[in-house]
C-alpha cells in the first residue's frame, strides 16, 4: 500500500525563476520516507530497526515551482536480504514531476553493520 506525503516548496527552496533547487528534492524525499517509516513502524529506533541510504537517484519529468502542492506517493518497490528500494513519485496537480529511487541497507541500530531486514519491517512497509 502506498503512503501519501504532501509538501509545498518555500521561497528559500527555490531559485530566481521560482523553481525548486535540485538538492531540495532529496531533502523532501528524505522527509517523506521518514514520515512513511514513522507511520508504519512508530518510532522505528525503538523497535530494533534502522536503515541507511546507500544510493539515491532522482529523475525529473517537470519542474516543481514555489508554492506548488506536491503529492508524493511512497512505497517499497523491492525487497532484498539486507537491502530494500523505496520509490517516491512526486506529482503536481496529478501531473508527474519527479521520481526518486532510494536503495536502503538494513543495519543494526546505532551501528552501520548490514543485517537482514526483519520480517515485521517487511510486513509493516508492504
Amino acid at each position: 500500500m502506498t503512503y501519501r506525503y504532501s509538501f509545498r516548496p518555500r521561497y528559500i527552496d527555490c531559485d530566481a525563476q521560482r523553481v525548486m533547487h535540485n538538492a531540495n528534492y532529496l531533502a523532501y524525499v528524505d522527509d517523506a520516507v521518514d514520515c512513511f517509516f514513522r507511520e508504519r513502524l512508530g518510532g522505528f529506533e525503538d523497535v530494533g530497526f534502522d536503515a541507511m541510504v546507500k544510493k539515491a537517484t532522482v529523475e525529473w519529468q517537470a519542474p516543481v515551482r514555489m508554492h506548488d502542492i506536491v503529492e508524493c506517493d511512497v512505497r517499497v518497490s523491492r525487497w532484498g536480504n539486507t537491502s530494500f528500494d523505496v520509490e517516491v513519485v512526486g506529482t503536481v496537480g496529478g501531473a508527474p514531476a519527479f521520481t526518486a529511487f532510494l536503495v536502503n541497507v538494513s543495519t543494526t541500530p546505532g551501528a552501520p553493520v548490514p543485517t537482514p531486514v526483519p520480517e515485521f519491517v517487511k510486513q509493516a512497509l508492504a
